[in-house]
């Protein structure tokens, strides 16, 4: 019988651990890739399209409407607030100098100044209600005779001559307080219409004076500070819109 050749032989003792992955270490675990090289931070830092914080200061004389005008401003120019500064007549010429620009009331003559005019208002006679003068559906010069005038703190109508009439012996009173002293039935008042509406009362009313001096609203501002932000006002008010070339 032949002879079958011999098995090899299993080595003895405990078997050792079985390696389940049998890749080098090196390729189960690849190095780590260097980090990327940035720059510092700098925290304070300010960033290149942040504008800078202002105000837009828009001064006002009494009666003026800048109403729609500040409400295009809010939608064309969100992140710069608009600041509406109460100014007089009286003064008006002064207090552009604290504001960027001012809506006044003509005549104003300075050639240091930008001047465009606006709008014109009627002038009217504020009365007690229970006047005669109220009959009529508007006045002339030659209806006051007669008429005590209440004089005005500050008076939009520097022009105004009534040779018929007689002015209050007391001294000069706020357009709210001769309105008011109006109503007792001491005497008139002639104002811009603007003005007798903003102190409208229920015993007073007004008519028109046909003949009488016309207060024209004008913007106003120093000609060495027409900056980019009173050009946009500018605008706004000529009633440019936002894409709009000069």
């Amino acid at each position: 019988m032949a002879k079958q050749p011999r098995r090899p032989s299993r080595p003895r003792g405990p078997a050792g651990p079985v390696r389940k992955n049998k890749a080098a270490p090196a390729e189960r675990y690849p190095p780590r890739k260097p980090p990327k090289k940035t720059s510092p931070v700098v925290f304070d830092a300010q960033d290149p399209t942040t504008e800078e914080a202002r105000t837009f200061r828009l001064g006002a004389v009494a009666g003026a409407t800048p109403g729609k005008w500040i409400d295009a401003w809010k939608d064309r120019m969100p992140k710069v607030p608009l600041e509406l500064v109460p100014i007089t007549v009286s003064t008006q010429k002064s207090a552009i100098d604290e504001v960027d620009a001012a809506l006044v009331r003509l005549p104003l003559t300075d050639d240091a100044l930008h001047v465009i005019t606006l709008y014109d208002e009627l002038p009217v006679v504020v009365a007690a209600i229970d006047s005669h003068l109220l009959a009529a559906d508007e006045l002339t010069s030659s209806d006051l005779d007669g008429e005590v005038v209440i004089p005005l703190l500050d008076d939009a109508l520097s022009q105004l001559d009534l040779p018929g009439t007689t002015l209050a012996s007391f001294a000069p009173l706020s357009a709210e307080n001769a309105i008011e002293t109006a109503a007792s039935g001491v005497g008139i008042v002639v104002v811009p219409m603007s003005i007798a509406r903003l102190h409208h009362r229920k015993d007073v009313d007004y008519r028109i004076l046909t003949d009488g001096p016309i207060s024209t609203v004008a913007l106003a501002w120093p000609r060495d500070r027409t900056t980019a932000d009173v050009d946009t006002f500018v605008g706004i008010v000529r009633g440019r819109t936002a894409n709009s070339s000069r």
